[in-house]
């Protein structure tokens, strides 16, 4: 890590934060309604029954009971020890972490153990630049799309990639407020949003999964009669699906004007 000052993904401000690495975007329903009940439960049971460390055993035997099983990837564990770390139901993260527990850390018990789960930084943190990092904190301010986004690298640098090229300069994280902001958050929007999203069990993002390997996913070009798109990377990202070309060039169009609108509106704020 060669930045000046470390930035912290996981848990970047007190605006939301991300639980990727926890499994929480594994389980076969992993819509926000799903996980906000799935979180909520736990955090509030939680809070009502465990009052020391022998008292987790009981708790994660009756999550396991409770909540839904069915995972997308059975080589993913989903840890039930995340859950909300605010009233607000704003930042998700570690239930069992010390700055929760008044200085006790519980994450021994856990299936990664404490030393994995306090030292893991994930790709994310070695492959978005300082600059991106910084960008998207400013632009997401919600931790089921943050998660969502801030772990799928392609989809991060393909974007500042392309606007980049349009304005001549890598934008700076201060510029993505209003409308900028407003332009960048409808991007990163389409991660849910999407209306070509494939809708095989197996997908997750560029990623399926085959038993216990996992294969990058690729699109067909040649069986829809045209060259590789210059946005398949962003359309794998999406767990993009075509089934005609009119479509492909329905998915190009909505990820050009958005990159159209944002350097127009860039250019015409630095006049």
């Amino acid at each position: 890590m060669k930045e000046k000052k470390f930035i912290h993904l996981c848990q970047p401000d007190s605006g939301k934060s991300c639980g990727a690495c926890c499994g929480l975007y594994n389980y076969a329903d992993s819509t926000r309604e799903s996980l906000v009940e799935r979180l909520r439960n736990r955090t509030r049971i939680f809070c009502e029954t465990v009052k020391e460390r022998a008292d987790l055993k009981a708790f994660s035997d009756r999550i396991k009971k409770l909540e839904p099983s069915r995972k997308l990837y059975e080589v993913i564990y989903c840890c039930e020890y995340i859950g909300f770390l605010d009233e607000e139901e704003k930042r998700v993260g570690c239930l069992l972490h010390p700055l929760r527990n008044d200085g006790v850390d519980m994450r021994d018990v856990s299936f990664y153990g404490k030393e994995l789960c306090d030292g893991h930084l994930c790709p994310s943190y070695h492959f978005i630049s300082c600059e991106e990092k910084l960008s998207m904190i400013r632009i997401i301010d919600d931790w089921y799309l943050y998660g969502l986004c801030i772990t799928d690298i392609d989809l991060v640098k393909e974007y500042f990639r392309f606007i980049s090229e349009g304005i001549y300069e890598a934008p700076r994280p201060d510029r993505f407020e209003g409308r900028l902001r407003d332009i960048a958050l409808n991007f990163f929007s389409l991660k849910i949003s999407w209306p070509f999203r494939s809708t095989d069990t197996n997908r997750f993002g560029k990623y399926y999964f085959d038993g216990s390997q996992y294969m990058i996913s690729h699109i067909d070009y040649d069986d829809l009669g045209c060259e590789r798109s210059k946005f398949d990377k962003i359309f794998l990202s999406l767990t993009s699906k075509f089934r005609t070309l009119e479509e492909l060039r329905k998915g190009e169009e909505i990820i050009r004007e958005n990159i159209e609108e944002f350097i127009a509106c860039y250019k015409a704020d630095a006049m």
